[in-house]
């Protein structure tokens, strides 16, 4: 057996070369970089013109709240029970789909929840929503 001095073996490179990887990613990096702008292009197309949207309007919506007194907000302003009603009815005349949304306070009387819902039926709407907020579930 043939003594070698060391650091002349012919040992096995334990390390991998990073080079040739990070090349090879910077290619695709590149081609993608030019490729993906092209994906998203569409054809040039001259549409006709219309005199009509046809997107429709959204559907208005009007919150009511009643707080524990039994003071009235339609959204965040204040109404006097009487001017309610003619409100309402403006919201109405405006656009026929409006909805109302009922915030009421758990200690209003149901009486005073009941007497609102009359006024809204008056005024001619008949979408009526109750926002209220979920029990807490529990979890065993």
């Amino acid at each position: 057996m043939k003594i070698q001095p060391r650091g002349t073996r012919n040992d096995m490179l334990s390390e991998i070369n990073m080079v040739p990887f990070i090349d090879v990613v910077l290619v695709l990096l590149i081609i993608f970089m030019l490729a993906t702008p092209l994906l998203y292009r569409g054809l040039k197309i001259n549409l006709p013109k219309t005199a009509t949207n046809s997107i429709k309007k959204p559907i208005p919506k009007v919150v009511v709240s009643i707080t524990h007194q039994g003071t009235v907000f339609v959204g965040r302003h204040k109404v006097e029970w009487q001017d309610l009603r003619p409100m309402l009815s403006a919201y109405y005349q405006k656009d026929k789909r409006v909805v109302v949304y009922l915030k009421a306070d758990r200690k209003v009387n149901y009486g005073v929840v009941v007497h609102l819902m009359d006024i809204v039926k008056q005024a001619g709407i008949d979408r009526l929503g109750m926002i209220t907020m979920p029990t807490p579930q529990n979890t065993e």
